[in-house]
C-alpha cells in the first residue's frame, strides 16, 4: 500500500504561515503589555510558534494506519525518561498499544543572531538523541522496537542565514574541511545529515523560510537527504509499518 503522505506541502505552507504570524502577534503583545524581551526574544516566548508542524505531524499518523493512536502534545504529558539525566520534555509523542512509536522534537532559528546560536541547537540535539537512545538500549521504554525519534529545524532564510562565516574558529587541530566557509543553513544541512548517518535520529530536516513567509509559506530545502519531503516518508513508512505489525 502507498504512503499517504497527507497533502504536508501545503500543510507546511499553512504552518509557516502560523510561524511568522504567531511570532509577530507575540512581540505586539509584548510590546502593549510594557513588557518587551530583548532581541527576538519577544516573538517566541509564548511558545506556540511552531504548533502547526504538530498538526502536519499527526495527520500523518491518521492517514497511514495508527487513527486510533494517542498524540500527546501537552507539555504534561510528553516527557520521557532519561538516562544521563532524570527526564526529557518532547514536543509531541505518538504512542499505541503502550509502546512508544515516535518521538519528535521541533527547534526554530531567527535571525539577527546565527552562527553564534548554531552551536547551541548542535548541542542540544546531540545530547537529547543520545539521552534517548542509550534509555531505550538500557530499557526505559519496555522491550519493543526502537522507536522512530525526529528533529525538525525551521531557520529563517535570509541575507545572513546564506552568507559564509566571517571567521573560522581557532581550533588545536584542524577542522573538517566541509565545514569551512559555510552559511549558518549549509551547517544545519551538514548537522541534520550526521545526526541521521550516526543513528541518532531516525529523520532529520532542516527547511528554510524567509519572514515574507507570514503571507505567502514559502519554504525551500537544502538538500534530498534533509528535506521535509524526506522526513515525512520516513515518519509515514514508520507509521504505516507500525501499524501493520499492531493491529
Amino acid at each position: 500500500m502507498a504512503l499517504d503522505l497527507s497533502d504536508y506541502e501545503n500543510k507546511t505552507s499553512e504552518a509557516i504561515r502560523s510561524f511568522w504570524r504567531t511570532r509577530k502577534e507575540a512581540k505586539i503583545k509584548q510590546m502593549e503589555s510594557g513588557k518587551q524581551d530583548q532581541g527576538t526574544r519577544s516573538e517566541v516566548t509564548a511558545g506556540n510558534n511552531l504548533n502547526g508542524f504538530l498538526g502536519v505531524i499527526a495527520d500523518l499518523v491518521k492517514a497511514n494506519g495508527l487513527e486510533n493512536a494517542v498524540i500527546q502534545q501537552s507539555r504534561s504529558l510528553v516527557t520521557l525518561p532519561g538516562f544521563f539525566r532524570p527526564a526529557k520534555n518532547w514536543d509531541m509523542l505518538v504512542l499505541y498499544k503502550n509502546e512508544l512509536i515516535a518521538a519528535i522534537e521541533l527547534k526554530s532559528h531567527v535571525g539577527p543572531s546565527f552562527s553564534n546560536n548554531f552551536n547551541n541547537r548542535a548541542e542540544e540535539a546531540i545530547g537529547t538523541a543520545h539521552d534517548l537512545k542509550t534509555a531505550y538500549r538500557e530499557g526505559a521504554f519496555g522491550k519493543q522496537p526502537r522507536p522512530f525519534v525526529g528533529w525538525l529545524m525551521v531557520v529563517e532564510d535570509a541575507a545572513k542565514s546564506r552568507a559564509p562565516a566571517k571567521k573560522e574558529p581557532a581550533t588545536q587541530f584542524p577542522m573538517f574541511p566541509e565545514f569551512k566557509g559555510t552559511s549558518c543553513l549549509e551547517r544545519y544541512d551538514l548537522l541534520c545529515q550526521r545526526l541521521v548517518q550516526e543513528q541518532l535520529y531516525t529523520s532529520a530536516s532542516v527547511i528554510a523560510t524567509p519572514s515574507s513567509a507570514a503571507l505567502t509559506g514559502e519554504f525551500s530545502e537544502l538538500s534530498a537527504m534533509t528535506g521535509l519531503k524526506t522526513f515525512v516518508s520516513t515518519f509515514a513508512g514508520h507509521i504505516a509499518a507500525q501499524a501493520a505489525r499492531l493491529d
